[in-house]
């Protein structure tokens, strides 16, 4: 007993002498995704995987970066995000997809561990990078989330970035839209077909744990191909497609989003960790295999307190990639497991 009391002191004078030293002991790691469900391993070139690659691979190079240097795990996963906002091989930020009325509208949220604080926002048209619209929700407002007009004069008020609604536009992105078109034209609300992932998919993401042991996710989308009616999906609602609680881990999805708010899926994984005593790995499995079976597909990224990495996925692919002090930098689209 006076052994344990003895190493409790001296653990307790290191942390108030050597206070960087006792940090630099403490695990952190990032995970980010590019979304799930638009991948054909079979379609995509080698110059096009190279491109995803290389564009996760900086993503998460920057991400863990600030973590490395002592940052915050919500400054990682917004910096993480922003790169992927900035990319147009992804469905967020430039590479938005378009709407039925060929125009873009995008949802992001972010949320840190250590009080369950969030912001979101939901159909921003002339957002450069949505993720720091809902960081400044959350940071300099009442509120967790805002939507449309209204949000973007809230951007106004602090110079957030902001571009034409074309600066989203991609040929790429376009050509999906026609397709989408010519699938609806018979019944024009894609509530009346059969869920098609080749044009309606795609959101990005990251979760992260810093050196403080705090936990933070962020998502942000373009939501789905040809929607109309101002739809919002998963991407902008807490416990849905974004959640972080430092008493049990950190989730990002991307995926069919009306699946994802109805199944609650980024707070369940939480919930099955905190409550049942599972491992993040374990509870994000069981969800993803469980919402296969109701017919929604997707996946997500976890990180816990432990700082421990895994993702978990229905799909034949997610766009993906981790790093961390416990674990060598992965980048990944294809796999033949879809959890590790």
């Amino acid at each position: 007993m006076k052994k344990i009391a003895l190493a409790s002191i001296l653990s307790a004078f290191a942390a108030l002498a050597f206070p960087q030293m006792v940090l630099a002991d403490k695990p952190i790691g990032i995970a980010i995704h590019g979304g799930a469900g638009t991948i054909n391993q079979a379609k995509m070139t080698a110059s096009q995987q190279q491109a995803y690659e290389a564009a996760l691979t900086e993503a998460i190079t920057q991400g863990y970066a600030v973590l490395e240097q002592g940052g915050s795990s919500l400054d990682a996963v917004t910096r993480a995000v922003m790169v992927l906002e900035d990319s147009p091989l992804f469905n967020a930020g430039k590479g938005a997809v378009y709407t039925f009325d060929a125009t873009h509208e995008l949802d992001a949220s972010i949320m840190q561990g250590q009080d369950r604080n969030a912001g979101a926002v939901a159909g921003v048209t002339t957002i450069k990078n949505p993720i720091l619209l809902a960081r400044a929700v959350m940071e300099q407002s009442e509120h967790v989330m805002l939507a449309g007009a209204g949000a973007e004069a809230f951007a106004d008020t602090l110079n957030l970035a902001r571009v034409p609604n074309t600066y989203y536009n991609t040929e790429f992105r376009f050509e999906a839209l026609q397709r989408a078109r010519q699938a609806l034209a018979p019944q024009p609300h894609q509530a009346s077909l059969p869920f098609e992932p080749n044009w309606r998919m795609g959101t990005v993401g990251a979760v992260a744990i810093d050196r403080s042991g705090n936990l933070a996710a962020a998502t942000s989308t373009g939501g789905m191909t040809a929607k109309r009616y101002g739809r919002i999906g998963d991407a902008p609602v807490i416990g849905a497609g974004n959640f972080a609680d430092n008493s049990s881990c950190a989730v990002s999805a991307t995926g069919h989003g009306e699946y994802f708010i109805r199944y609650q899926v980024a707070s369940d994984i939480c919930a099955r960790v905190k409550y049942q005593g599972k491992t993040a790995a374990e509870a994000a499995t069981e969800v993803i295999a469980e919402l296969a079976t109701v017919g929604g597909t997707g996946g997500v990224i976890v990180v816990d307190a432990a700082g421990q990495l895994s993702w978990a996925f229905n799909t034949e692919g997610m766009y993906r990639a981790k790093r961390g002090s416990q674990t060598p930098l992965k980048v990944e689209i294809f796999s033949d497991k879809n959890q590790n």
